[in-house]
């Protein structure tokens, strides 16, 4: 009896350990009860995407990635994170043209004017000292507080064609970028850009006309919510995002990974950008509202220094150093907020990739305004943020 009884439990232990997966090192760092009711919790749709940097002898990164409920043909609305293919792409045409003969670089000036020349739409940056509108400080202002038309200006000047066809030629295949951020926008049709060197003109770019058809690849997810408000009544149909931009968190994790470490990718997959650009990218995505002298931030009490650095920091504020460092993009919109970052600390040497999505829509009503951002989203975020640096942290 003794003996079935040992061999009984031996069979019943074996079973038990061979049918227990171990956990992730995300869900090691993810295991706080707090996170985990909202993880759960399907009305929030999170998706996280964390990716560990261990370095070869020859000091080359070696990823290796992490997920919960990440799933590329699940539609979530990206938002501002849209803006960040935007403002490579924008440096990357600037070098085509100069290899094609124009004297054009980041921060020749240009005007803006309507397709058909009838009205002008800028021709001045009020946040520049000499007031002159320029690339290099529209993508300063694309990082440090996310400016919507900074990002048309920059839409436009590309064309929607040539954004997507890039993209795609990249391999960033779950990507689709449709619109501008400006309510009743053609965008279609691009306005007319003229770039200024001293008074003469450099180059003028007529208005380009979007020739192919683009639907959102995203199968699940589409259409969101019990309703949505429509002026000052509230529409009982779910949501429709079917014409609204995309991006999957891998897309996002995979242009920030072009940026950081392009040796990495082959030269079809890597961004034609020169040393410089990289730099400039990288340096403004990784500054705070508080460390710009141009344009400045320091005396408004809205733009404080983690306003668009949601992990870690985003429910607090005066908090930031430079020993942490976070290279992101953000969004907020329709009750969803993103963060895609590759973030490096200093002290410790711990350096990571950190994606996250997670839509707050208590009522299940899109486009008014009843989101619990502050309640929910970004403390979520923030704690998301500092569970994953911590894990980093405790392995070095």
């Amino acid at each position: 009896m003794k003996l079935a009884y040992r061999l009984l439990l031996t069979l019943t232990t074996f079973f038990i350990l061979s049918n227990c997966t171990e956990s992730t090192p995300l869900e090691q760092a993810l295991s706080s009860r707090e996170l985990q009711e909202l993880i759960a919790n399907p009305a929030h749709e999170v998706q996280i995407r964390y990716t560990q940097i261990d370095r070869s002898s020859e000091g080359d990164p070696i990823f290796t990635t992490h997920s919960i409920g990440e799933d590329n043909a699940a539609y979530f609305y990206p938002a501002s994170t849209a803006k960040l293919p935007i403002t490579v792409l924008a440096l990357q045409r600037l070098k085509e043209l100069r290899a094609g003969g124009y004297r054009i670089d980041a921060n020749t000036p240009f005007h803006i004017y309507s397709p058909d020349l009838s009205a002008s739409i800028a021709l001045q940056d009020s946040t520049k000292i000499d007031q002159k509108l320029t690339i290099a400080h529209l993508i300063k202002k694309v990082f440090l507080v996310s400016d919507n038309d900074s990002y048309n200006y920059l839409f436009d000047f590309l064309g929607r064609d040539y954004i997507n066809q890039e993209l795609l030629k990249k391999g960033l295949s779950h990507t689709q970028i449709q619109h501008k951020f400006l309510f009743g926008a053609d965008n279609e049709n691009t306005w007319h850009y003229v770039f200024l060197d001293a008074q003469d003109t450099v180059y003028v770019q007529t208005s380009i006309r979007s020739e192919i058809s683009i639907e959102n690849s995203a199968t699940k997810g589409v259409t969101k919510g019990v309703g949505y408000q429509a002026n000052d009544s509230i529409i009982r149909e779910a949501f429709d995002f079917s014409q609204k931009n995309r991006i999957a968190l891998e897309d996002l994790e995979g242009i920030l990974q072009r940026l950081i470490f392009p040796e990495v990718f082959s030269a079809n997959q890597q961004f034609d950008l020169s040393e410089e650009d990289y730099a400039f990218l990288k340096h403004w995505m990784s500054r705070n509202t508080l460390e710009s002298i141009e344009p400045n931030y320091q005396k408004d009490n809205e733009h404080y220094d983690s306003y668009v650095k949601f992990f870690i920091y985003g429910d607090r504020k005066g908090e930031m150093t430079d020993v942490i460092r976070i290279y992101n993009k953000v969004g907020l919109a329709y009750g969803t907020l993103t963060d895609a970052a590759y973030i490096r600390d200093a002290h410790s040497g711990a350096e990571f990739f950190l994606s996250a999505s997670i839509l707050v829509n208590k009522n299940g009503i899109f486009n008014d305004n009843q989101y619990e951002y502050d309640e929910i989203g970004i403390p979520f975020l923030a704690e998301v943020g500092r569970a994953v640096l911590s894990y980093e942290q405790s392995k070095r």
